[in-house]
């Protein structure tokens, strides 16, 4: 199963751009303009979407935890689409 991790508030998002650190030597973080002008490529295959906007690290992980635990109890999958937002 992937995940794509998304922030569906702009602020937000932004003041996580803008606030990172980097802890690793010569790695070049962009900056939020480089960030608003990449070009996004919508996924068109099976997968989690999880909305980290409002949520700590912590609580986005057990939200995706527990969509995976729901998951793989699942034994049957219906057609059509497969995206599952968290």
């Amino acid at each position: 199963m992937e995940i794509e991790v998304i922030c569906s508030d702009p602020a937000e998002h932004r003041h996580r751009v803008v606030s990172r650190s980097v802890d690793i030597p010569d790695l070049s973080l962009p900056e939020w303009q480089q960030v608003l002008d990449r070009e996004y490529q919508p996924w068109d295959r099976d997968r989690i979407i999880l909305d980290t906007a409002g949520g700590s690290p912590d609580q986005s992980l057990r939200r995706l935890l527990g969509r995976l635990h729901h998951l793989g109890a699942s034994s049957v999958q219906t057609s059509g689409s497969n995206d599952h937002e968290v």
